[in-house]
């Protein structure tokens, strides 16, 4: 994959809307908190229709997420779309989905976990965005966490991400940042980015170290990592509370998996859930430089 295209840096003042193509909304105070946050910064925040709807699990069904999705997309006074929360559905509204990259101005789009599928989606018609909280999330991020992610939309230069080297070695490439579950999924379906001349990065919740495992040997059984140059590893929380006494731990199994790869790997990389989630910028050139444990933006 080649660079790809970012939208425009986003001013004080622009119109920003919020999204919700994945789970029905469970923390309304913290959407709201995170709503006000972007608004303390000077952006127009509105909310797209149906964004509270409740059909089961999802946010509404499938017509009333893509038409949420293609309201903020299509419209050209939109500058950038605040995905609301993760959970499960954002495959389902990209079913049979048109970007029209060649009739609208790419934008951003904001989150991370479920909305994987967003921008990887995203990632396969030449445009990034950028892998970072969501809205019911970014009220728990330290100041500097959310001062990046404002720096990122606003085209400004990033620091390093320092975490702890695996595997030596230096590899410059892509970024991909991925939520490992919902990347698996996507394997092989036409929302898979291409990987040649890939850094990964990758990170999850809530599963079990066996199944962290079956993900990864997948990932290795198709000849995936072939193509990657690097792997960045960010959090996988509350997964080893899911394995049995005589469990591998999680990170374990990434080691196991990851390290035999003959590619540079770091690990323990500040993003992720249930704690800090640095920002991401999805398509840009970096260069991991396990040798010094740095994630060069």
């Amino acid at each position: 994959m080649e660079q790809l295209k970012m939208p425009d840096p986003l001013r004080p003042g622009d119109l920003l809307k919020v999204v919700a193509p994945s789970g029905r909304l469970l923390e309304y105070d913290a959407l709201m908190a995170g709503v006000e946050i972007w608004r303390s910064q000077g952006y127009h925040v509105e909310f797209t229709n149906g964004w509270d709807q409740k059909y089961s699990y999802l946010a509404g069904d499938d017509k009333t997420r893509r038409n949420a999705l293609a309201e903020a997309w299509f419209d050209p006074e939109c500058k950038g779309i605040l995905c609301a929360r993760g959970g499960y559905g954002g495959m389902r509204v990209l079913e049979n989905w048109d970007w029209q990259i060649d009739q609208v101005t790419p934008k951003w789009i904001i989150g991370f976990s479920d909305i994987t599928s967003l921008l990887w989606s995203l990632a396969t018609v030449g445009v990034g965005s950028l892998h970072a909280p969501v809205l019911t999330t970014l009220a728990k991020e330290p100041d500097w966490s959310r001062q990046r992610l404002f720096d990122a939309v606003q085209g400004k230069p990033l620091p390093p991400l320092k975490g702890q080297t695996w595997v030596e070695g230096q590899a410059t490439g892509i970024l991909l940042p991925a939520n490992l579950n919902v990347a698996t999924h996507l394997l092989g379906t036409p929302l898979q980015p291409d990987f040649e001349n890939i850094i990964l990065a990758i990170e999850d919740v809530t599963e079990a170290p066996y199944s962290v495992d079956r993900m990864l040997t997948q990932w290795r059984l198709q000849g995936v990592f072939e193509k990657i140059k690097g792997i960045a590893v960010g959090r996988f929380s509350r997964c080893d509370v899911l394995g049995s006494a005589d469990s591998f731990s999680v990170l374990e199994v990434l080691g196991d998996r990851l390290t035999d790869l003959n590619i540079p790997v770091i690990a323990e990389l500040p993003f992720g859930h249930d704690g800090m989630n640095c920002c991401l910028p999805v398509g840009q050139e970096v260069t991991l430089d396990a040798d010094k444990g740095l994630l060069k933006l």
